[in-house]
């Protein structure tokens, strides 16, 4: 065998070893990247529950947002219903269509009593506004978060026991304290739960609170059905009032998405906030919940003390 030949063996040999180390490191991978793949079968979903909950509290966030937005063109909606009524009423009385002295009083009585609950209406929504404004001032002070939870089931169960819900209240820590007005607090906690009573169907009402101590926020969380809360109500600004309700055209008052709207300002007024979210609760699998989540400032309770 001559020089050329032992050449020829040694590259042979070089190939040979080279495609040899190859396949052993293309099978080492296959075999150490297998066990992944049904880890990350069983996190997809998971992942895609995740991704479902961030998109509809986005959706949440948005209409929110928009149902905001369109303050003017709501105020304008919730006090036309009882103006026209008003209008009507006097166009009676002015076209001589009573058919006596008696009926005609009547008719001035009803304009009177409705005239009264615009007023009421009015005076709901100015007041609101005016503290957004900061003409009516605020008490904002250190208050017991279980103080103010436990005045607000207390002035709250009998409404939802009179319906035959469930209003069910985990107690706070006594220690928490949040820097708010509490008449203001508790007053929106009162129409957020007499908001969803008047709005349910069926259903149950639980009250829970929490504390974020790194971003010195407190949480108070109502966990309640989704039909009882109308976060992406419609404004219909062309709607007939002889289409409404009539219960609606003799007991003008504010509708629940206003409520909702006006009880959104003032927690934005007192540094907190008002975010309707998707709940992590569910008892029943059929039963839909939402969570409305109102953040306060935290107060730590020995710089109270």
């Amino acid at each position: 065998m001559n020089w050329s030949n032992w050449i020829y063996l040694g590259v042979g040999l070089g190939l040979g070893l080279g495609f040899r180390w190859l396949f052993t490191r293309s099978s080492n991978a296959s075999s150490s990247s297998s066990p992944v793949a049904p880890l990350d079968q069983q996190r997809m979903p998971l992942i895609q529950q995740q991704i479902q909950q961030t998109q509809l509290a986005y959706q949440m966030a948005r209409e929110m947002s928009q149902f905001k937005a369109g303050f003017l063109a709501r105020t304008t909606h919730e006090l036309r219903s009882p103006l026209n009524g008003l209008i009507g009423l006097h166009q009676l009385i002015l076209s001589d269509l009573c058919e006596d002295p008696a009926e005609e009083r009547e008719f001035i009585a009803q304009a009177h009593e409705r005239t009264l609950k615009l007023l009421k209406l009015m005076d709901e929504i100015l007041s609101v506004a005016r503290t957004e404004h900061g003409t009516n001032k605020l008490d904002i002070q250190p208050r017991p978060l279980a103080q103010v939870l436990e005045e607000v089931y207390d002035l709250t169960y009998m409404l939802a026991a009179n319906r035959n819900f469930s209003l069910q209240m985990l107690p706070a820590d006594p220690e928490i304290y949040v820097l708010a007005d509490q008449r203001w607090l508790r007053q929106v906690l009162i129409n957020l739960v007499d908001t969803a009573i008047s709005q349910m169907e069926e259903g149950s009402i639980n009250i829970s609170s929490s504390i974020i101590p790194t971003s010195n926020l407190a949480y108070i969380w109502l966990d309640v059905p989704t039909h009882a809360m109308p976060w992406s109500e419609s404004i219909d600004l062309i709607k007939s009032e002889d289409k409404l309700p009539r219960t609606e055209q003799e007991n003008p008052s504010l509708s629940p998405g206003m409520k909702l709207l006006l009880n959104q300002t003032l927690v934005e007024v007192m540094g907190g906030k008002l975010e309707i979210l998707p709940s992590p609760i569910s008892k029943e699998p059929d039963q839909q919940l939402i969570r409305l989540q109102v953040s306060i400032p935290l107060v730590i309770s020995e710089a109270v003390l």
